[in-house]
């Protein structure tokens, strides 16, 4: 089931629990706006070369509409359309004032030179640069994009519309960046793991921990959870995957993989089939890379306890089923990894203020953001008898729908 099917059945099961008027439904199921365009650039050998830029606007009932542009050659609108959609009922799970939009370029940065990125990120901000806005959408760094395109997308928009550094967040912090936003969504996900397991009267160290994915989030998941003894048992990323049942060094890890590009090679492990990462023998499970990793195919042989959802849609609604009639528990992604648009928010506040916080600030600011949602899901939870992926979307749907009609929504 692709991300957007899976999110549609996610929403519609939300929906019912909460019965809500069909009307409202289709309403808020629909995008406000989708937007298509096409992104030429001269190349540096000087052949000319085309992208597809897209940008789903869906919903602004609580606030100005906010998510990530990526780049990957992957990118096409079903999946800009779901992540759009879990954009908005995540920030509404954080109780943060904003809508949900989602954008991309179909491409593959790693074959495009450092020019010829900012020239494309450029012309796609020419493109879209009227309707986006500080409090109209507010675009972040996603999978292939960094502070540097946030960076060019804040000075091509400022030659339209004056200096505007709330246009953008997640950018370096000398343009207006906030501190810890680096950090955060992996912060994020230690922090809502920390709340899950003192349900079951359990903390994060001892447990045995396998992270599927070690790119900023991945990494800063476990540089943290082994800060907290947590031990880190397998990893993988694109380059490989490896083992180590004692522990691994994680901060020895991190140089490796920022010296080398990648997992592959790092001898505090044993290497093992990346394929294998998700069924290995662990408490703890986090995806932390694609969507749709966890299905029918493989949800049986999982071994973990608890499943934390760094990713993006990492569980089909399959698997779910599955996984639920096993006694596995799944902390959604709408709220596992709402770290990173929590702190964007935070920097889009110091930005609209003109006066910057601390890191101490943030990351305590952070912490009582991510354990009140998981609050607030877990009374969702209770008053609708359901497990933990319908009381956030039974959460954040409530709230979007409750802003829709106080402003105003005629059935």
């Amino acid at each position: 089931m692709n991300a957007l099917a899976a999110t549609n059945r996610n929403f519609k099961l939300a929906s019912r629990l909460l019965g809500l008027d069909s009307k409202l439904e289709k309403s808020l199921l629909i995008p406000f706006r989708e937007i298509k365009v096409e992104c030429t650039i001269p190349k540096d050998d000087g052949t000319l070369a085309s992208f597809v830029g897209f940008r789903v606007q869906h919903d602004n009932a609580r606030g100005p509409m906010k998510g990530g542009i990526r780049y990957h050659h992957e990118v096409d609108p079903d999946e800009v359309n779901a992540l759009a959609q879990l954009m908005t009922w995540k920030t509404a799970v954080a109780n943060i004032p904003y809508g949900g939009a989602k954008g991309g370029i179909g491409c593959s940065p790693s074959d495009l030179s450092v020019s010829e990125l900012e020239r494309l990120t450029r012309v796609f901000t020419q493109k879209i640069h009227d309707l986006i806005g500080v409090h109209t959408d507010v675009p972040a760094p996603d999978m292939g994009t960094n502070p540097q395109t946030m960076a060019w997308i804040l000075d091509e928009y400022s030659k339209f519309h004056g200096y505007s550094p709330a246009v953008v967040t997640g950018k370096p912090v000398d343009l207006g960046g906030s501190l810890g936003r680096d950090a955060a969504t992996g912060r994020g996900v230690l922090f809502t793991t920390e709340a899950l397991l003192n349900e079951y009267g359990k903390s994060i160290s001892g447990q045995r921990f396998v992270i599927q994915g070690f790119g900023n989030v991945g990494s800063w998941a476990a540089k943290l959870i082994n800060e907290k003894g947590g031990k880190v048992i397998a990893v993988s990323d694109v380059t490989g995957a490896i083992k180590n049942v004692n522990g691994i060094d994680i901060p020895n890890l991190i140089e490796h993989v920022n010296e080398k590009r990648g997992v592959k090679g790092f001898n505090g492990g044993d290497s093992i089939d990346a394929n294998s990462i998700l069924v290995e023998d662990c408490d703890i499970l986090i995806p932390a890379a694609l969507g749709g990793v966890i299905n029918r195919d493989n949800a049986n042989d999982i071994k973990a306890k608890f499943i934390i959802e760094a990713a993006n849609h990492p569980t089909d609604p399959e698997a779910d089923e599955i996984l639920t009639k096993k006694g596995v528990f799944i902390l959604p992604d709408i709220l596992a990894n709402s770290g990173g648009v929590t702190v964007s928010y935070f920097e889009w506040v110091q930005n609209i203020q003109g006066f910057m916080w601390d890191e101490d600030k943030v990351n305590g600011e952070l912490k009582t953001y991510m354990t009140k949602g998981f609050k607030d899901v877990k009374d969702m939870c209770k008053t609708h008898n359901c497990d933990l992926r319908m009381g956030a979307f039974s959460l954040g749907l409530n709230r979007v729908a409750r802003a829709t009609l106080l402003r105003g929504w005629e059935a």
